[in-house]
């Protein structure tokens, strides 16, 4: 009989927050530095709000204390999340370091194979992330906190623009509704994005090519108004998916985690992303169930805290 090696390992505190960060800090919002991320957020954090009025006055002899200055918050506050996944050994015995596992029935797992597992589970997490910031739904979905869909819609003081379905005649007009949209307060930051849908920028790019007609701010169609040949006459050619794309000066940033045909303008500083990245709450177990129930399964358990929450709502466009 073959011996059977068995693991079992446990990540617990700093260890731990290097594979959930490695899950949390991958999806590509956040990787890319889309938003704030706020780390080691235990329970709770306040997030202040200072709103003035025009502060500057007419001089005088006196101290005059006639300016007003209103202090809000809002609390930004991650919720507990888990995995519990179980994996046959037997499934990746093709493509995984077979040798490694033993040529005998009873195989033992590769010396790397926890590492892999937890890899691939970070790459699962991460992409659930990705959509929970942008489209989650806390209410009835485990799995999910609000996204910013969610909280920026329930936000009156939130600059809506209607959504229309997006094609490449009509995306410079569409992201020219956002922008003009955008308080002056915050147009020129140098943190300033407008966060786009992958489809948006399909057709963005597209239209930027050249190809295809451009439906202007009044409806009227252009044709060609990108050019006939697109950016300096290389057609569509001219993009490359590591290249910045910008409207008006204003920086576009691509999120896969929102939605076909939405969009939100706001500054990085005004969105954030909370988690307990350090915390003792932190824990990542790889677990080889062979020698407590003879079977091929591995069980890997993680688990985690993740939210968003955005700061003034009057310094948002959202177009849904």
């Amino acid at each position: 009989m073959a011996t059977t090696t068995n693991i079992t390992s446990t990540y617990a505190g700093e260890f731990a927050g290097k594979y959930i960060s490695a899950a949390l800090l991958s999806a590509d919002t956040i990787e890319n530095g889309g938003i704030t991320v706020k780390p080691n957020v235990k329970y709770k954090e306040v997030l202040k709000k200072v709103s003035t009025d025009d502060i500057v006055k007419d001089g005088s002899c006196d101290f005059s204390d006639t300016s007003t200055l209103t202090l809000t918050e809002r609390i930004l506050q991650p919720e507990e999340f888990q995995v519990n996944l179980e994996l046959c050994k037997q499934d990746f015995r093709s493509d995984w370091e077979a040798i490694q596992m033993g040529y005998s029935a009873f195989d033992s797992l590769p010396p790397s194979f926890s590492d892999f597992l937890i890899g691939h589970v970070s790459a699962k997490v991460a992409q659930r992330m990705e959509t929970n910031i942008w489209a989650g739904v806390d209410s009835g979905n485990s799995g999910q906190f609000d996204g910013f869909l969610t909280t920026l819609a329930a936000d009156s003081d939130v600059v809506d623009v209607s959504a229309a379905t997006i094609t490449a005649a009509n995306v410079i007009a569409q992201l020219g509704a956002v922008v003009d949209a955008i308080p002056t307060t915050v147009y020129g930051k140098e943190d300033l994005h407008v966060y786009i849908a992958p489809n948006i920028a399909r057709a963005y790019v597209r239209a930027l090519g050249g190809f295809g007609s451009i439906t202007n701010g009044t409806g009227a169609t252009q044709s060609g108004a990108a050019g006939a040949n697109g950016v300096n006459n290389q057609g569509t050619l001219w993009y490359g998916m590591g290249q910045n794309l910008a409207f008006d000066g204003v920086k576009l940033f691509v999120c896969p985690g929102l939605p076909d045909n939405r969009m939100v303008a706001a500054q990085k500083e005004n969105l954030f992303f909370g988690t307990s990245l350090l915390s003792d709450m932190n824990e990542v177990r790889v677990l080889d169930m062979a020698d407590l129930d003879g079977s091929q399964n591995v069980r890997v358990v993680m688990r985690f805290t993740a939210g968003i929450q955005h700061g003034l709502g009057s310094e948002i466009v959202l177009y849904s």
